[in-house]
């Protein structure tokens, strides 16, 4: 199908609508995107709040019902949250081919954010002096690492932004090639500004990416996805009872280092043996303590860089 481009005014007008507009407008995105793909899709199922309010929105729609959830059960969840999703219906669990702690040895700690780690992983391994120029500068107009994170590149650790892409998109991809079935993500532009971005430049169905994928839920917010919840009275795992708000990756450092940032705190109370394992085993208390350190350090440095 060929892809319509639509203006950025629209594009800000639907992250303005009514929640039921907004459930209007993505059914009829989840719809041409299972009809253009016969039936072949698939939702992306994490277990946290926001697929599960996607998983509840497509199989609300009769044709829809039998859509199946593709769950990566990498080690990484939350108990409860794997729990969780491995207890709906029709969830399919995907495995990857390395645990978190072989990524960490081999390719380094996801830290400060996706992009940052990108930029000092590639400076660290730059075979040219062009592409150190690019990240240490920003020439050409390449992103560069931030002024207060460039401590990091001298870390007595590796760093990398590669661990997403191992255990969670490598066996999607995998499961896709396999079945033929397209996914259908749970990803919403509110949720940082490289989210926002890529929202104001592709289109909700993406048909013509070179990984066709939908993301109807993209202008919603989190406000939308509770209200959500309460309005179906959906079931949603309870570890948001318990006070956490990300239910991603358990031991991912991405957002660590912010000072409203109680991951950890609320593992260590919650689930104290994970806690000790991955602060010990995994040596993330080494690298935390490095990173404030450092920060702390150059926090009096300007900088206007976003991370």
């Amino acid at each position: 199908m060929e892809e319509v481009k639509i203006p950025i005014e629209d594009k800000k007008k639907f992250l303005t609508l009514s929640l039921e507009e907004k459930i209007k407008r993505s059914q009829e995105l989840i719809l041409e995107w299972y009809y253009q793909y016969k039936g072949m899709v698939y939702v992306a199922f994490s277990g946290g709040k926001d697929s599960t309010v996607l998983l509840h929105l497509v199989r609300s729609l009769k044709t829809c019902k039998d859509v199946p959830a593709v769950f990566c059960d990498t080690g990484l969840e939350y108990p409860d949250i794997r729990k969780f999703a491995l207890s709906q219906e029709n969830v399919i669990a995907l495995k990857p081919k390395m645990t978190f702690k072989q990524v960490i040895e081999k390719y380094g700690y996801p830290v400060i954010s996706k992009e940052q780690a990108e930029y000092i992983r590639q400076y660290r391994n730059a075979k040219s002096e062009k592409t150190k120029r690019q990240r240490w500068y920003g020439e050409g107009g390449a992103g560069k690492i931030s002024e207060k994170w460039k401590f990091l590149v001298d870390a007595p650790f590796k760093i990398s932004e590669q661990c997403c892409d191992i255990m969670k998109k490598g066996p999607s991809k995998k499961f896709e090639k396999e079945t033929g079935r397209k996914p259908i993500l749970g990803i919403m532009a509110t949720e940082s500004t490289l989210r926002l971005q890529k929202y104001y430049k592709g289109n909700c169905n993406a048909f013509s990416a070179k990984r066709p994928q939908s993301t109807p839920i993209a202008f919603w917010t989190e406000e939308d996805i509770w209200n959500y919840i309460k309005k179906f009275n959906v079931s949603y795992c309870d570890i948001y009872d318990k006070g956490f708000e990300r239910t991603g990756c358990m031991f991912c450092l991405f957002g660590a280092h912010l000072k409203n940032d109680k991951r950890f705190e609320l593992m260590e109370k919650n689930f104290p043996q994970l806690h000790s394992y991955c602060m010990n085993k995994l040596k993330l208390k080494e690298v935390l303590e490095y990173v404030k350190e450092g920060n702390n350090k150059n926090h009096n440095k300007p900088d206007a860089d976003n991370i």
